[in-house]
């Protein structure tokens, strides 16, 4: 080539094509002008925005270099959400079509934005959406020590908020929603695992696990606390006492009998969320802007590696309106909860963290590799009761006509991969890498939700999702559950078999259950 015809962009556009709408990209490669240029800024400037409302303070203060892998322990008080109610939310709208996603969209990002504003308020850091449910770190302050006082006190701000959602007004009447709310602190580990193509952030640890127990152990309209929680903030409350549904563990939950004034709004904090500074053209030469451009990427690649492909070339083609439209598609939900690996993590001795993790990274990278093969989305590794566990979904965003057959295929394959990691020996503790799986198949809700001008995420949500999660809840150790819908469609080319049928929670009829085996030579 011609050097004198070479595009100012030739350098950085292979960094640059995954992050520009195909309009965008065509003008800047054809007419790479200032003009065009400062375009190319401006949709950049708008698109870091959205990836840093898309990522925990954690991330977007402090990213990684993608496909850097690190770890390091952390103190701080975990709050564990769920809501309540939203699946008969979700079907009393589901028959109005796109009106319907519209206002089922609005009631629950009002609902997300109220708690979201509390929680920073209160100095807390919104980790993570799954699903309805939330994730907050309340962190640990050396001098002060009221990461738990400030985490039940948001706690309690966030229940009384829920009076507003008491009467919503849906095609089937009105409905209501509640919410579970559990608190446990303590140390965990946090990393960022996988390849510079995709990448992870991850918590691990039985702290985490503790804060997950003392939330399903809850009550609606309460505050439970996990008595490691309870202990440091015993004179500072009143609670009453509380128990697990099997009796072994015991628990607190937090009477609420401030007034409003003395329980307020907020905390004096200084872990509140910093503002994404907005950076200015100084210079409008080519020269200038290419170099901005660069600058912008360099803060963008970081960022972008931690959203599956499919969900990035959504923001990216929609930054523009920012804004996604709500939907009421039927995806195959793959639950997969790895078991055997996240948890050496309490027994590793000082240095042996990273033995663990580079193992989980390398696990991660692979599984990712067969979900996005197959044309699936792997939408993130979140926490369990045991283990870590993977949300797959196939149907959504890119949609095939076999995705039943391609959620069995992959299925089949992250079984081999698990089974076949090497795990490390840690403190002289040999284990072997097990997992559950449970898949199916119907319709959910797919939307943007939490802030729509601040923390959210692109998320899928409804009974279809949670039904794959107890499917895969009564998996044994290498097993694959598929629901009857799912095995319609995959028994004439994978091997099926009917074992019988359960009582799954919040469903009133039994569920039929089958065995994935493998798939059927031909």
């Amino acid at each position: 080539m011609d050097p004198t015809n070479s595009s100012p962009l030739q350098v950085i556009e292979p960094r640059l094509r995954s992050f520009l709408p195909a309009d965008l990209y065509v003008s800047a490669w054809v007419d790479p002008s200032p003009t065009t240029l400062e375009k190319v800024f401006t949709h950049l400037r708008t698109f870091q925005r959205i990836l840093y409302d898309y990522t925990s303070r954690h991330l977007s203060d402090k990213p990684p270099r993608p496909g850097e892998v690190r770890q390091g322990w952390q103190r701080g008080t975990l709050m564990f959400t769920d809501l309540a109610g939203f699946t008969r939310l979700m079907e009393a709208n589901a028959s109005k079509g796109q009106d319907g996603a519209a206002s089922l969209l609005n009631v629950l990002n009002a609902y997300f934005a109220e708690m979201i504003e509390i929680i920073s308020k209160a100095g807390g850091d919104l980790l993570e959406f799954t699903g309805d449910a939330l994730l907050v770190l309340f962190p640990e302050d050396k001098h002060k020590k009221d990461d738990v006082v400030k985490a039940v006190r948001a706690g309690l701000r966030m229940q009384r908020a829920m009076s507003h959602f008491d009467q919503i007004e849906t095609p089937q009447g009105n409905l209501h929603l509640g919410m579970r709310i559990g608190i446990h602190t303590g140390k965990f580990l946090a990393a960022d695992v996988g390849t510079p193509r995709r990448m992870e952030h991850v918590l691990l640890g039985s702290a985490v696990q503790l804060a997950k127990l003392a939330e399903s152990a809850g009550q609606v309209e309460k505050v439970c606390l996990s008595e490691a929680a309870f202990e440091r903030v015993e004179e500072d409350f009143l609670f009453e006492d509380h128990q697990s549904k099997d009796g072994k563990r015991k628990y607190k939950l937090v009477v609420d009998n401030f007034s409003e004034e003395e329980l307020g709004e907020y905390e004096i904090s200084s872990s509140t969320r910093r503002r994404l500074s907005n950076p200015l053209l100084m210079d409008r030469s080519v020269s200038g802007l290419v170099s901005e451009i660069t600058k912008m990427l360099d803060s963008i690649e970081p960022l972008a590696s931690f959203l599956p492909s499919p969900v990035l070339n959504l923001l990216v083609e929609s930054a523009a309106k920012r804004h996604i439209s709500p939907d009421f598609p039927v995806p195959t939900v793959i639950f997969v909860n790895l078991v055997g690996l996240p948890e050496l993590v309490d027994r590793a001795l000082p240095g042996q963290e990273l033995k663990i993790i580079n193992t989980l990274s390398k696990t991660v990278a692979r599984i990712n590799a067969a979900v996005e093969a197959r044309g699936g989305v792997l939408k993130k590794v979140t926490y369990h009761i045991s283990g870590s566990d993977m949300v797959i979904y196939f149907g959504v965003l890119n949609a095939h006509t076999d995705d039943q057959k391609r959620a069995a295929s992959v299925a089949l394959e992250i079984r081999d991969i698990i089974q076949n990691t090497k795990v490390p020996s840690i403190g002289g503790v040999t284990m072997e890498a097990n997992c559950q799986i449970g898949i199916n198949l119907g319709s959910a809700f797919s939307a943007e939700v939490g802030e729509p001008n601040g923390r959210r995420e692109f998320n899928l949500l409804g009974d279809t999702v949670n039904v794959a999660a107890r499917l895969m809840d009564k998996a044994l150790p290498n097993q694959i559950l598929i629901s009857q819908p799912v095995y319609e469609k995959v028994k004439d080319s994978f091997s099926a078999s009917y074992l019988e049928d359960v009582s799954l929670k919040g469903k009133g009829a039994p569920t039929s259950l089958f065995e994935l085996t493998g798939e059927i030579d031909k």
